[in-house]
């Protein structure tokens, strides 16, 4: 089966099962990561159910956050498993619900010339270069992408090297 139709698939079987369905509007709290795919899901969705859905975009930390206070979230799209198992042994999720429904990977973007199979110390040297004046990470403490890129600097020793880089 496709991926993309089994994404479709997953998607409606899981609002399907919400219990708010029969509200006309869904608030759906979805990390930044996936906003556009989701926007495309959401419009088959609609066109389908005939229900509206309101894609609330964000990071991950945030979304926990506003639903940790209360936040009329109908369902949540995290970058990260973690904030959706606290929210379910909060008792603001049902456990049950939970699904990966997606599998991210880092990358490296630079205007340097690099080859997509560059080693590790072809990337050090890159990332250490005068010339690269500027890093830009997601905020580690709000996005899963941000904290993973940090743990890559530091399992490559980069950590302090380039914290005046870093924004």
């Amino acid at each position: 089966m496709p991926a993309k139709l089994l994404v479709k698939l997953m998607f409606c079987m899981l609002l399907i099962s919400m219990p708010r369905l029969y509200a006309d509007t869904l608030n759906i709290a979805v990390a930044s990561n996936f906003a556009k795919p989701m926007q495309q899901l959401a419009l088959s969705f609609e066109s389908v159910s005939g229900h509206k859905l309101n894609i609330i975009k964000g990071s991950s930390g945030k979304h926990y956050a506003q639903i940790s206070l209360g936040a009329p979230f109908d369902v949540f799209f995290s970058a990260d498993s973690q904030r959706t198992l606290l929210l379910a042994q909060q008792g603001k999720a049902v456990a049950a619900s939970r699904r990966v429904y997606a599998v991210g990977q880092l990358v490296l973007w630079s205007q340097a010339d690099i080859s997509p199979h560059s080693d590790e110390a072809e990337i050090k040297s890159l990332l250490q270069n005068e010339s690269i004046r500027k890093i830009a990470l997601a905020n580690p403490k709000l996005a899963p992408y941000g904290k993973a890129a940090q743990q890559v600097l530091a399992t490559l020793g980069l950590t302090d090297g380039l914290s005046d880089k870093l924004v």
